[in-house]
């Protein structure tokens, strides 16, 4: 094929049928191009001799070449103040990056800061990365201000209907419904959630929702009872279940809204003389790495933070390049360990 002058993405995307922002997605070896479109447009853009030019590219959008990752502080037992969860999508998130020829802002945010301002504007960053934002009635408010003031950003979080901005998630429902469902078929009937499954939390509300679920399904009344608030810190579900075992003294199963929930109700049912799982099982959401380690191991839900980090910061250079981006949600994945009897 022959192009006069220098080939630019508009002549792929002719040759190969498909639209410019595709293009530019395949060439950034986006995971949201189909794998036979993507060695299509390489093939041609080799056959051209296309180069993308990032120096000049940034030149001319007036953009930094870099993207910034707010983290936002967690209560933790030691001083990180950063969910253990997150540090594996920050992995994820820094070689997303690098595959793309972007370079990584990492920066960390307290909640009572002004987070929002524009790392646009200052040129600091070309968009933002959010993970974590405490409880999500007030962060919202900031979120509308990022919409407002046109800033370029993506979330981690539940992606549902009406929030602002874009957001990447889990299927936090589905991951809740399947756990759940795994407890009853181990003979489990009185099964408490431990977590806020308040509007606050909005993951773990679904989480709460997909485990009431399973339990109708089942022909099982959740009870008011079996659902006590926790925030995701081994001390605050240890705290929840000492309460929890008060108030239900014969539960046979705890579904903790997070892993380090699960860990904090291990110790507490420990303390009681209960064992795991011959007395009660356990079962809690995010498959860190402690959660493989604990005795006995703790069964999860996972969450795929490899492609989650890919997703982010995908979605964050289509946003950056004027592209129509829309929130995703990504597969939950059981692992069964001792703790629900496997």
């Amino acid at each position: 094929m022959t192009i006069k002058g220098k080939a630019t993405s508009l002549d792929i995307a002719h040759l190969a049928g498909v639209s410019q922002p595709t293009v530019s997605r395949a060439l950034r070896g986006s995971p949201m191009v189909n794998p036979e479109t993507r060695r299509r447009i390489l093939a041609i853009a080799r056959e051209l001799n296309y180069k993308v030019d990032k120096n000049a590219s940034n030149l001319r959008c007036q953009q930094s070449g870099t993207l910034a990752l707010l983290f936002f502080e967690d209560p933790t037992p030691d001083d990180s103040l950063i969910n253990p969860f997150f540090h594996s999508m920050l992995g994820s998130i820094t070689r997303a990056c690098a595959l793309r020829g972007y370079d990584l802002l990492v920066s960390f945010q307290q909640l009572s800061d002004d987070w929002h301002a524009d790392y646009e504007d200052s040129n600091k960053a070309d968009g933002l990365i959010l993970l974590g934002y405490g409880d999500y009635l007030v962060s919202r408010r900031r979120l509308e201000q990022l919409v407002g003031q046109g800033t370029h950003f993506v979330r981690w979080g539940a992606a549902l209907p009406g929030q602002p901005g874009v957001s990447i998630g889990c299927d936090n429902f589905r991951g809740g419904l399947d756990m759940t469902a795994h407890l009853i078929a181990q003979g489990r009937r009185r099964i408490a959630f431990v977590g806020d499954a308040s509007e606050r939390y909005p993951e773990f509300r679904e989480r709460y929702r997909g485990s009431v679920r399973a339990m109708d399904e089942a022909g099982i009344e959740a009870r008011p009872e079996w659902l006590i608030d926790a925030i995701s810190t081994e001390q605050s579900g240890h705290a929840a279940t000492v309460e929890l075992l008060q108030r239900v003294p014969d539960l046979d199963a705890v579904f903790a809204g997070s892993d380090l929930i699960a860990i904090g109700a291990m110790k507490a049912l420990h303390e009681s003389g209960l064992h795991v799982p011959g007395d009660v099982a356990v079962a809690g959401f995010d498959d860190i790495p402690l959660a493989s380690f604990v005795t006995p191991g703790l069964s999860t839900v996972q969450q795929d933070t490899r492609q989650a980090g890919a997703l982010l910061v995908d979605s964050l250079l289509g946003l950056i390049v004027g592209e129509a981006v829309e929130s995703r949600t990504i597969p939950a994945k059981l692992v069964l360990r001792g703790s629900t009897g496997n």
